[in-house]
């Protein structure tokens, strides 16, 4: 486990980045995740990447656990903004940086892998935590859920990377597409008949073309933060029936109805 004072020191400037040292092991460890995954990467490793002994890494970074603190702010800096959804409004901004997300985890797949809850963000990490807060924040959602819509959208994305990744890297690995390994299943849908929804399902073409897990995710979670927007903007001195304005009572309670005849067709609903 990282030490994260000592990440902090490294991640954030305490520490010089510059020269050869830092700057040339950090980028050395990227390409070598990049090649072969998180697990090929060790000081040993980088250090013959570099043509340097593993003593002489050890001056510039104390160990692996903070070198990946390091290789994760590194590539999120990278992170491709085209401008799309900017000025747009606040959901298309939010997809654009949840693709820019998406996109990140496809260029980097170890990035899955380093995942934790109690690592030490960079600036770059923070810089984008950031820009997304700015967005939703511009919903008018009470702060916390501001913070909730943000941690949401971002899970979703890493959740759907991590099956397109795991997908891509078994495909790889056997040579066989995931079209083909399920086509081969004969022996299993042998004994699926005694599932009558999931039979029925597949007769009427559940299966034929199937929808992408990402794209139809993504549009179901920005449909209901937006159905939550909605909600927290929602005029207090509307009618709940009709959505007419209500003129507000001198005294007594607010008022929920802008005629007898919306009060009636309310009750009639609830007895319904």
């Amino acid at each position: 486990m990282a030490n994260p004072d000592r990440s902090t020191e490294l991640l954030w400037g305490a520490t010089s980045r510059r020269g050869l040292s830092l700057e040339r092991i950090v980028r050395a460890a990227i390409e070598l995740a990049d090649a072969e995954g998180l697990t090929a990467v060790s000081m040993r490793r980088v250090a013959e990447r570099l043509g340097f002994t593993t003593m002489s890494l050890y001056r510039h970074v104390p160990g692996k656990a903070e070198l990946i603190d390091l290789m994760r702010d590194e590539v999120i800096g990278e992170k491709v903004d085209d401008g799309t959804g900017r000025r747009a409004g606040w959901r298309a901004e939010l997809e654009a940086w949840a693709r820019a997300e998406l996109a990140l985890y496809q260029r980097h797949p170890w990035l899955i892998e380093s995942h934790g809850s109690r690592r030490v963000p960079g600036p770059n990490a923070v810089a984008g935590f950031e820009r997304a807060l700015e967005v939703v924040a511009r919903t008018g959602l009470p702060p916390a859920e501001v913070v909730a819509v943000v941690t949401l959208v971002g899970g979703f994305v890493e959740s759907a990377a991590r099956q397109v990744i795991e997908t891509a890297h078994t495909e790889r690995r056997t040579g066989v597409s995931e079209e083909e390994w399920w086509g081969g299943r004969d022996s299993l849908f042998e004994h699926l008949d005694r599932y009558p929804t999931l039979s029925r399902l597949y007769r009427e073409g559940g299966y034929d073309a199937p929808l992408d897990p990402f794209e139809f995710g993504l549009q179901r979670v920005l449909d209901g933060i937006e159905a939550r927007v909605r909600d927290e903007s929602r005029d207090e001195n509307a009618c709940v029936v009709c959505g007419k304005a209500v003129d507000t009572a001198a005294t007594g309670r607010p008022r929920d109805y802008c005629s007898r005849a919306c009060q009636q067709r309310a009750y009639r609903m609830r007895k319904g």
